[in-house]
């Protein structure tokens, strides 16, 4: 389905996830998003990640964390709209795995042993792909809630955005490699159970010991029976995270920019979208240059500058101002140039999405997002009918 603008997107959908490279925007993106649906009437809350701190003091709060804290109504300036409110919050990578964990554990026991395990504190803070499972994963939990009409989610920055869809996949491999199926079979991790591996694994694991310490490897022995016997949830979560990124209610922003790198990860996005068949809600470009037509040579800029201001009111010589007025040709001639690129990567945008896919530019702004009024200055120009 393609929409008219990300108004119709923000009004139809309950779920957006903003997804793109690093350093395009997209937590601010997100945020100005998030924003614009409070506004409109919508209960909505913005799961970021690693935000900057200036976004937080531009909602009004002095951080943002794990536990969900709203915004104050003046702020958001809905409070006459409906039952309108903003909320945020900032995922905590190991606390949203624990809470995965707490919920799969077969008794509270197993879940304080897990918790307590070294190893796991090691692998739920640097296993390839966990900070994205955890953002799925919380975002499963919370829909479901339904306290939301709307969630926007920023998701981890990533070097790349297939991290995003990959991430169970990279987890459940990871966990379920002959290697650490090996060390499964330890029985509970202890020195008993190396027997039943034989005198080759018996070998191998006392050679281990002479540089890891027979601690560590109990304690990775203890880990992965605990661990595998609460994998299953870990995969039904998946599935049924996986299930809910295809719904209608959902929908994906790619967030780029026009340079070639972050342009290329976004259209590279869109396909694994398409072939995954994951719904679409639009591409915003940001940091666009835009066009501004003059007559910009050297010697109508120098006729410009001393018809608005004699050389005597400038106290410049006339060497000077022709000097002045080649450096402003030469600077607009650059941004002209620039603008055309730009125009050719948007062009390049539209002929990969498709005619009726919603495109958004985002003019290159003189400075950051750092206060409210700018967040909604921004959520304006996203939810504008494209021009």
């Amino acid at each position: 389905m393609s929409y008219r603008s990300f108004a119709q997107v923000l009004a139809e959908k309950q779920i957006l996830v903003c997804v793109g490279s690093g350093g395009v925007g997209k937590t601010t993106t997100a945020a100005a998003l998030g924003l614009a649906g409070a506004r409109s009437g919508r209960r909505t809350l913005v799961i970021t990640i690693d935000p900057a701190k200036r976004l937080a003091s531009s909602l009004g709060l002095a951080t943002l964390g794990h536990e969900i804290q709203e915004v104050a109504p003046e702020l958001v300036g809905a409070g006459s709209v409906g039952a309108a409110s903003l909320s945020a919050m900032m995922l905590d990578q190991k606390r949203a795995f624990d809470e995965v964990v707490e919920r799969h554990a077969r008794d509270p026991a197993a879940v304080k042993r897990i918790l307590a395990n070294p190893v796991y504190a090691q692998i739920s803070g640097s296993l390839a792909g966990s900070q994205e499972y955890a953002a799925m994963a919380k975002l499963h939990e919370l829909d479901a809630t339904g306290r939301f009409d709307l969630i926007v989610v920023d998701t981890p920055p990533t070097s790349h955005a297939l991290d995003f869809l990959d991430a169970p996949q990279k987890l459940t491999e990871a966990i379920d490699s002959p290697a650490i199926e090996w060390f499964r079979k330890l029985q509970g991790g202890g020195r008993s159970g190396w027997s039943l591996l034989g005198k080759t694994g018996s070998f191998v694991l006392a050679r281990l010991a002479k540089f890891v310490g027979s601690q560590f490897l109990d304690d990775l022995g203890v880990f992965f029976t605990e661990f595998n016997d609460i994998l299953g949830g870990f995969r039904q979560r998946a599935e049924e995270t996986f299930a809910l990124l295809r719904q209608p209610k959902v929908g994906f922003v790619l967030v780029s920019s026009p340079e070639p790198m972050a342009l290329r990860e976004a259209l590279f996005f869109h396909e694994r979208l398409v072939a995954s068949n994951m719904p679409l809600a639009g591409f915003v470009i940001n940091r666009v240059h835009d066009h501004h037509p003059a007559e910009a040579t050297p010697a109508a800029i120098e006729r410009a500058l001393v018809a608005s201001s004699p050389a005597t009111q400038l106290a410049m010589s006339g060497t000077s101002i022709r000097m002045a007025a080649e450096a402003l040709a030469a600077a607009h001639a650059e941004q002209e140039l620039l603008a055309t690129v730009d125009d050719r990567a948007l062009a390049q945008v539209r002929v990969a999405a498709g005619p009726g896919a919603l495109i958004v530019r985002v003019l290159l702004a003189r400075e950051d997002v750092h206060d409210v009024d700018r967040l909604i200055a921004l959520g304006q120009v996203l939810t504008a009918p494209p021009r």
